[in-house]
């Protein structure tokens, strides 16, 4: 059983990932067994409960992600204000840490900071990758799902690799036995036999009978287990639309118009979702994008807001169908949670935000031992910094002024009483015939 185990734990992705995925996995195995309280186990409405769970764990990192933005659209024509003032100065370093500066004080004013904005993205993007792995490798992070795979498994014999059948249903999913392991690494075994169709399923239990026997402690046949949880609305989870598509023009496995159809509409309801739900996000920054025209930014994030959905559309068809409901159910739950998000934005008051941020903002100057920051005080530090600029600037003039003061008292210290024929008389003569064609030109 050991063996088993740690054979199956190669599946999983390792890294920072890791750690973060086995949580995920543990709460997805807990929501399969909670619909199997019901006797429904799907793992199509697990990945949707999943998704559902994870918005709501999400909700405060997405608001407060939500309130920057709302903050930086507020913010854009100061900060737009001041690279224009810039534009055009890119190689002088001296205008570009004032511009810096002032940009930096804008942000303070507001109560944020440059980075700011970014960090609940930083936070989520670890948990959304780790949450693909999950999905794409189900058996490897959730106990219930890889039980079945296990009771399979335990049935086929200890010879099984060598079964001309299992043979040709490896190759038939271009994982030949040359390739894997199958005999001692169980987790290639899983990963094998999580993308059979039920016509290969059929192969197998008629190769090995042992399998079709087996058994679940409901007295369920596992063969049947695993077809009713790994099928949705008539779709295998572990194969791309795509896939199914094909298989069903080309007339292989058994693909019914209703399973195609289903296929067709997972990557079409992924990109009309995700197109919606991206609609509702940038509403409260609609208003501030309309007045800020020559705002790039503006028009760049446009361009994706198209460019993103179509790409999940063509992402989905290659992808597994388990992802493609995910990105499906992340959209409509992201379009429902954003309504009210919508709502509740509305009624923030920016000043209040603001004077929240610079609360907290304060809070942590105060533990560095910086002065703190006030509302509005971006004219007050551009005063103080033009003072200061102006007293650099003096400080150098006078400078400049005291090396040239110091210059010319050293040349009348040498050309004084100079000797006649000496080196410093030439010089002096010299130094009166320009004088004199100077003034002489001057006329």
């Amino acid at each position: 059983m050991n063996t088993l185990v740690g054979a199956v734990l190669l599946t999983r992705t390792g890294g920072i990932l890791g750690p973060i995925a086995s949580i995920l996995g543990w709460v997805m195995d807990r929501l399969f067994a909670f619909t199997g309280l019901f006797g429904i186990e799907n793992i199509g409405l697990c990945i949707i409960l999943f998704t559902a769970v994870v918005k709501i764990l999400m909700l405060p990192l997405t608001i407060k992600q939500q309130k920057n933005s709302k903050l930086m659209a507020v913010m854009q024509p100061e900060i737009q204000a001041i690279q224009k003032k810039y534009k055009g100065k890119e190689n002088d370093q001296k205008a570009m840490m004032m511009m810096q500066t002032e940009t930096k004080a804008v942000y303070e004013k507001y109560g944020t900071s440059m980075t700011g904005g970014c960090l609940p993205l930083l936070i989520q993007l670890p948990i959304i990758l780790a949450l693909y792995r999950v999905i794409y490798n189900i058996p490897a992070y959730v106990n219930t799902v890889r039980g079945y795979y296990e009771a399979v498994i335990a049935n086929l014999g200890s010879g099984f690799v060598e079964n001309a059948t299992f043979q040709a249903l490896a190759e038939a999913q271009k994982m030949p036995v040359a390739n894997y392991d199958f005999a001692n690494n169980a987790s290639s075994t899983i990963d094998l036999l999580y993308k059979f169709t039920s016509q290969q399923w059929d192969q197998l239990v008629g190769a090995f009978p042992a399998v079709g026997e087996a058994v679940t402690e409901t007295g369920t046949r596992v063969v049947d287990a695993i077809a009713n949880m790994q099928n949705f609305f008539g779709l295998n989870l572990a194969y791309t639309p795509l896939q199914v598509i094909s298989n069903f023009f080309s007339g292989v496995g058994g693909v019914g118009v209703l399973t195609m159809i289903a296929a067709l509409c997972i990557p079409i309801l992924a990109g009309g979702s995700q197109w919606f739900s991206t609609k509702l996000m940038t509403a409260n920054n609609a208003m501030s994008n309309q007045q800020n025209g020559e705002d790039p930014s503006a028009s760049m994030m446009k361009s994706m807001n198209i460019m993103m959905p179509l790409m999940s559309v063509f992402f989905c068809f290659t992808f597994a169908s388990g992802i493609g409901i995910y990105w499906v159910a992340q959209s409509v739950f992201t379009i429902i949670q954003q309504v009210f998000i919508n709502a509740h934005l509305k009624k923030v008051d920016i000043d209040d935000l603001v004077q929240k941020n610079v609360e907290k903002a304060n809070k942590k100057r105060a533990k560095k031992g910086l002065p703190p920051t006030k509302v509005g005080n971006v004219d007050e530090m551009m005063k103080k910094l033009q003072e200061k600029e102006d007293r650099e600037e003096t400080k150098r003039m006078e400078k400049i002024a005291k090396s040239k003061a110091q210059v010319e008292e050293s040349n009348r210290y040498y050309n004084e009483d100079a000797k006649p024929g000496s080196l410093a008389a030439k010089a002096n003569m010299v130094a009166k015939y320009n004088e004199k064609h100077e003034k002489g030109g001057k006329k």
